[in-house]
């Protein structure tokens, strides 16, 4: 098979070829489909920060594809299938695992591969995808359930007034769901405008521009301090501005991928006693959720992708997507 292989920081991905991946015991190999390149992947191969992938990795958790092939013990699945799959695996046995939440099981692992034509994954953490979505919603689904686990974390009630900063497809999925689960008003901001009409496509009430005055454009644009802020930037600083937007005993949630030191000041957020809490990875129960909103008809989030690419491409976009640009979520399908 042919896949883009992460060579170092500071060194362009390389595609090359490489044997076909065969299945072990409770595992399926699939076509890859599609797949999307996520921020973190950029964050995770910057050289910076305190989480970064070895060389020889191959990226790609956002993916889906068919089923070609099934390992010893599969069971529910055939070749064929069209699935979609979190890329965290567990024993599939442990208390976590059986409850649909392998990221906390003790012998967990990542499974990705998504920049390559075929990958395997665990057939305990797929899902199959209904007939009337596409194998591109399907590489949509993971980046949904990271933002539909942070709405069901800060625990929204309805009518609360949101704040959703940042919006890139973490944001934007923040503001899908928290639309869909009942929000009063949802202002978006972010640094740039560029986005502004994917956030309302999404659900947003407002899109709040930068200006000198953030704090009262946020609060006029949601007729008050927002309830909930959800922070979806990653970058130092963020959750600092977080607290400085929250009203008094509402809830930050941290949804950013920040893999550097920041500096914050506790004491905003303790004269408020505001919650502060952070939103990691999501559930299969997710996964089906985000199948099941889409296959619903709710397909707004087919609005992020802005690119298809082949591998071929990749290189040269992932190198591209470091600096700001017109893209929100480019798919990579490795057969084009």
């Amino acid at each position: 098979m042919r896949a883009a292989v992460f060579k170092g920081p500071g060194i362009p991905l390389a595609v090359e070829t490489l044997p076909d991946p065969a299945p072990l015991a409770g595992e399926v190999v699939i076509r890859v489909g599609n797949c999307g390149i996520c921020g973190s992947d950029l964050h995770m191969t910057d050289g910076h920060g305190a989480f970064q992938m070895p060389p020889g990795h191959i990226l790609g958790h956002e993916f889906s594809g068919e089923i070609v092939a099934l390992g010893k013990d599969v069971e529910g699945f055939r070749v064929g299938d069209r699935i979609t799959a979190m890329p965290t695996t567990g024993c599939g046995h442990c208390p976590a695992c059986r409850a649909g939440t392998p990221k906390w099981c003790p012998d967990r692992k990542s499974m990705q591969g998504g920049y390559g034509q075929y990958l395997r994954t665990r057939a305990t953490s797929a899902r199959k995808l209904p007939a009337g979505l596409t194998l591109e919603d399907g590489a949509l689904v993971e980046p949904l359930a990271v933002g539909l686990h942070g709405v069901e974390r800060a625990q929204m009630k309805p009518g609360d007034r949101v704040l959703v900063i940042g919006a890139g497809p973490v944001g934007l999925a923040a503001t899908y769901w928290a639309r869909r689960m009942g929000a009063g008003r949802i202002a978006v901001t972010a640094a740039s405008t560029r986005r502004a009409d994917m956030a309302m496509a999404m659900g947003a009430s407002a899109f709040v521009a930068p200006s000198d005055t953030p704090l009262e454009d946020v609060r006029e644009a949601l007729g008050g301090p927002p309830d909930i802020v959800f922070e979806c930037v990653g970058l130092p600083g963020m959750v600092d501005k977080s607290c400085d937007h929250v009203k008094p005993q509402g809830t930050v949630c941290v949804l950013g991928f920040c893999t550097v030191t920041d500096q914050w000041l506790p004491l905003t957020p303790l004269f408020k006693e505001a919650n502060i809490l952070f939103a990691v990875l999501y559930s299969l129960g997710d996964f089906q959720v985000a199948i099941d909103t889409l296959d619903a008809g709710s397909v707004e989030p087919r609005v992020m992708i802005t690119d298809r690419i082949s591998l071929d491409e990749t290189p040269a976009m992932f190198e591209a997507l470091r600096q700001r640009s017109h893209q929100c979520k480019v798919l990579i399908d490795p057969w084009r």
